[in-house]
């Protein structure tokens, strides 16, 4: 979460953001025919360590998850089963029958069980992203609890009580933790390759790179990519980030590659010069395959929830929500932060006393260090840090301006001598930036969102780049978490401008858990 102090951007116009991200939408899109003799098709192979296919790992996966989901939910009912004895009502238990007392904890087992497969939280479109799997999860489950509540208030069974007081809530929480341990575990085998859906990629040279490039950076994809398909032959491969792709078939041949190589998925990167009816074609004949149709939308930092479909006889329309500033969900945005920031302020106050003392000791100077820095709609405000540089460090910045490592407007050094002996450790480990906890409180700030910048690097900002000021700044945020100082300038404006757009509350959370994580092993902080 650290920045430079103070921070002093470059003149001149900084470069446009142009990433994009792809969005999967499972559909129809090639037409068939033998794969040309001068087109090097690969040998298909599964999983280098279980050695099956994309679809066999899935499916062993989804059994794991079930095997563990039931175990979790029949731990949570036995213990509000056994809770029945340790807190015992007289009254509801002489009111049910033996067999209604022991027939409780199965149903709702059952019924938690069976709603969990319902609200398909075990679909391998979902497993392994993370927010999305936790929300179904946390839906499935109030549902299951709310249909049993119903239930037992027009049967009248007040012997129900400790499922919803000890079952519910110690469930729920196990079952989230699972999630996410399976998830880990994962991720981590994705890190070497395993278990991964083989691919092929369609389109253009420069969508085919794109979207390799962007696989292979995100593990969450859950893609390998095995194969590329381009108009014609005139090359073998396609290389995108130090990954050589070999080229295995041509536009009229994809479906053959498919079948050949036993891939699980062809992915259809942008727009193929071959229009609609190819994609239509390519749907047709991949039905003979194992593979599914993924397609590669140009609709650029969109996040899923924003993004609803509606088919119309024949005619799928995407809506895509314009992203709102105000309303409703800012304000329970507003009370996370009263909440958390207040919190969190009261509990560390020994903390920040003593760090206080350790920066007075380390070096004359004030303790805190304030900044005008500009927030939500263009609003200026002083933001507090505790003091990591020499006293003259403003000054000392112009002999310094030569030697800039930061990115885009930011100035940084990776070994600034300004910066204090206990400065370098607070800024190691974000320690500096405590004292913001209070800008939080006082509603200039926010626990989540982009940093708040400098004047002078408002000035410079390229138009699009102002709607990073359309929300109140975070004390972290995407960019804090993914990199930090070690991310360009498009890639760390791409990220803000995504957050602004696609900001949930379930989203800040994971935010705030990760930057738990960054804090105990820094990356990109100098």
């Amino acid at each position: 979460m650290s920045t430079s102090e103070p921070r002093t951007p470059f003149t001149g116009s900084v470069p446009a953001a142009a990433a994009r991200t792809p969005l999967r939408l499972v559909g129809p899109a090639a037409a068939t025919g033998p794969v040309p003799a001068s087109v090097p098709v690969p040998p298909p192979v599964g999983d280098p360590v279980s050695g099956l296919s994309g679809a066999a790992w899935a499916r062993q996966y989804r059994a794991r998850l079930a095997s563990t989901d039931a175990t979790v939910i029949g731990s949570a009912v036995t213990v509000a089963f056994l809770a029945r004895f340790v807190f015992p009502n007289p009254l509801a238990d002489a009111a049910q029958l033996p067999l209604a007392l022991w027939a409780i904890p199965a149903i709702v087992a059952m019924t938690w069980i069976i709603t969990l497969t319902t609200f398909r939280t075990r679909d391998a479109r979902i497993v392994g992203v993370g927010a999305n799997e936790y929300k179904l999860v946390i839906n499935a489950s109030a549902l299951a609890f709310g249909m049993l509540a119903i239930a037992f208030l027009l049967l009248q069974v007040d012997s129900a009580r400790p499922y919803f007081v000890f079952a519910l809530p110690l469930g729920l929480a196990a079952l989230i933790s699972e999630r996410w341990l399976w998830r880990k575990w994962l991720i981590h085998q994705r890190r070497f390759g395993h278990y991964l859906a083989r691919a092929i990629v369609v389109g253009g040279r420069e969508d085919v790179e794109y979207v390799v490039r962007q696989i292979n950076e995100k593990f969450g994809a859950a893609y390998q990519v095995v194969g590329a398909a381009l108009a014609g032959n005139s090359t073998t491969s396609v290389t995108s980030a130090g990954q050589r792709v070999p080229v295995v078939a041509d536009f009229a041949h994809v479906a053959s590659a498919a079948q050949s190589l036993g891939v699980d998925a062809v992915i259809v990167a942008g727009h193929p010069s071959l229009g609609s009816t190819f994609i239509r074609n390519l749907g047709w004949d991949l039905e003979k395959t194992s593979a599914e149709l993924v397609l590669s939308s140009r609709l650029t930092d969109i996040a899923g929830p924003r993004i609803h479909f509606r088919p119309v006889e024949g005619l799928p329309l995407i809506h895509v929500e314009i992203p709102q500033y105000d309303g409703a969900k800012h304000v329970l945005k507003r009370a996370l932060d009263i909440t958390v920031g207040g919190a969190a302020l009261i509990m560390i106050s020994p903390m920040l006393a003593v760090i206080g003392l350790l920066v007075k000791l380390d070096s004359p100077g004030p303790v805190l260090f304030r900044q005008e820095r500009v927030g939500r709609n263009g609003r200026t405000f002083h933001m507090l840090k505790f003091r990591s540089m020499v006293r003259t460090a403003e000054d000392d910045l112009a002999g310094l301006l030569d030697q800039n490592e930061g990115a885009g407007v930011l100035f940084k050094i990776r070994s600034d001598p300004r910066i204090t002996t206990i400065g370098r450790v607070l800024r190691k480990y974000s320690l500096d930036e405590l004292p913001q906890l209070w800008n939080i409180v006082v509603g200039q700030m926010s626990m989540v969102g982009p940093r708040p910048p400098l004047p002078t690097e408002v000035e410079h900002y390229e138009s699009h780049m102002h709607r990073r000021l359309y929300i109140k700044p975070g004390l972290t945020g995407m960019w804090q978490v993914n990199g930090r100082s070690n991310l360009s300038w498009e890639e760390s404006v791409r990220l803000d401008l995504y957050y602004v757009e696609n900001w949930s509350l379930a989203g800040d959370l994971m935010i705030i858990w990760r930057t738990f994580k960054i804090i105990i092993r820094p990356l990109g902080a100098y």
